[in-house]
């Protein structure tokens, strides 16, 4: 399946149904009065978050979404029915956004979540509404209200624990293939990863989800490169993995772009907690390993990992140490309705008073 992470896409939401202007006529009644019903609601637009999709495929060849008019009224007081509503089922991680590409409309951060995006517009109400003691025949009813509509931008952010960064050809994907099922494509020339890859890693019996984007360059807030468009699927990760290659001979210079790049494009993204790795370490010499550590301790305070991802030295440290910043970050579990925490404050000792 082809990954789609943006989509941009016409909705609208169903127009009310007219009211009916009707009068009651009946054998032996002379005098029947209004009986015309009210039109129904117009249908609603609504975006639900479910489980089981990854992408936005679903809207790349289908992007007109239009609600049902509402029912019109009828005589006998018979009022119109609902207008369907069209629900857009999206991916947990989906930002809905105005056609400014700029205002966030909605965040869909849960399955199960649901969100009315466009209201139905109100049926008209039928001529039995107008009745009143001065006017026992009214002769008017209202027309629906008419359906809103607009183009929205969804976008895709991949809910991830960990996300994965570095400069092409860092050894990410290889990373990535080493440590979980994941499958992606391993090649030895710049930008082989051409889409966000998700793994499942399992370490000490605890799992935790990682991203790979494609390769960040220097401009990549600009849209230079890959990785630009991808930078937003890690903003939402409690800690970013900074692999660097140690047989770059500008592995120092990358870091200090790397940094500058994720503060261009997003403060808080920068902000995040990370764990810097130099990768590669089997080919390079004890001395050349000890020389590039001294390099980069110069440009940063950040405690620095050594491994080999082909080879698998070092490997497991390197995940205890995401680990660790990953359950940090997590929200206490409820268990019977409590949290664990508030376990811990009310347990009192017993008494037998």
């Amino acid at each position: 399946m082809k990954f789609l992470d943006q989509a941009h896409i016409f909705v609208k939401s169903g127009n009310g149904g007219a009211g009916s202007v009707s009068f009651r006529r009946e054998k032996y009644i002379e005098f029947g009065g209004p009986d015309g019903g009210d039109g129904g609601r117009g249908g609603h637009v609504i975006i639900k978050c479910v489980d089981g999709l990854n992408t936005l495929i679903d809207y790349r060849f289908m992007q007109h979404f239009k609600a049902k008019t509402g029912v019109h009224g009828m005589g006998r007081d018979m009022n119109g029915a609902k207008g369907e509503d069209v629900t857009l089922k999206v991916p947990v991680g989906t930002q809905i956004f105005d056609d400014d590409d700029e205002t966030l409309l909605v965040d869909m951060t849960e399955v199960g979540q649901e969100h009315i995006l466009l209201q139905g517009g109100n049926g008209g109400f039928g001529n039995a509404y107008f009745k009143s003691a001065t006017n026992q025949s009214p002769r008017r009813a209202n027309p629906g209200i008419p359906g809103e509509e607009m183009w929205i931008h969804l976008k895709l952010k991949l809910i991830a624990d960990a996300g994965l960064l570095g400069f092409p050809n860092a050894g990410k994907s290889t990373f990535l293939a080493a440590t979980s099922a994941a499958k992606p494509k391993i090649a030895d020339y710049p930008f082989t990863t051409l889409h966000p890859n998700l793994g499942v890693i399992n370490q000490d019996s605890k799992e935790f989800v990682m991203a790979d984007i494609p390769g960040i360059i220097e401009g990549a807030h600009e849209g230079v490169g890959l990785g630009h468009r991808f930078l937003g699927h890690v903003e939402r990760c409690s800690v970013l993995l900074h692999l660097l290659d140690g047989t770059d001979e500008k592995f120092v210079e990358n870091y200090v772009i790397m940094r500058d790049e994720l503060a261009k494009y997003a403060e808080d993204l920068a902000q995040k907690p990370e764990i810097l790795v130099i990768n590669k370490i089997d080919a390079l010499s004890e001395d050349e390993l000890a020389e590039r550590i001294a390099l980069l301790a110069k440009v940063t305070d950040q405690k620095i990992y050594t491994m080999s991802a082909v080879a698998k030295i070092n490997v497991p440290d390197v995940l205890r140490a995401l680990l660790k910043i990953i359950e940090a970050d997590r929200p206490l579990e409820a268990v019977d309705g409590f949290t664990e925490e508030a376990e811990q404050v009310t347990e009192k000792p017993w008494s037998p008073l």
